[in-house]
């Protein structure tokens, strides 16, 4: 068995390691478990920035006429934009895509 450390990685410096007195492979599994879990709040972030634009849309070309001459979104497009700007983007896409798609409209890339 040598005694030659193991080699450095790049997102974890070798005096990390060292200043909180953990093995080499505690903290490579450490930086790993850390990186693993930033994947799905990326996601999360893309299902808002596509949910906000499906509401942009909605809101602009969708809706009935007002008094004012203005359209105005319907109940169930108003509950879906809550939906996704409180971060409930499950229950918010699919209302406004139907929607979209019954108007018309090509739905913006994921």
């Amino acid at each position: 068995m040598s005694n030659r450390r193991p080699p450095i990685i790049p997102f974890f410096p070798r005096g990390l390691a060292a200043t909180f007195r953990i093995g080499w492979r505690r903290a490579q599994a450490a930086a790993l478990a850390g990186a693993l879990l930033a994947v799905p709040v990326m996601a999360q972030g893309d299902d808002a920035a596509y949910c906000a634009k499906l509401a942009a849309l909605a809101l602009r070309y969708t809706g009935s006429a007002g008094g004012d001459g203005r359209l105005t979104p319907d109940l169930s497009t108003i509950g879906a934009i809550n939906d996704c700007n409180k971060g409930n983007t499950a229950a918010g896409i699919p209302v406004l895509e139907k929607l979209l798609r019954s108007q018309g409209f090509t739905l913006p890339k994921r």
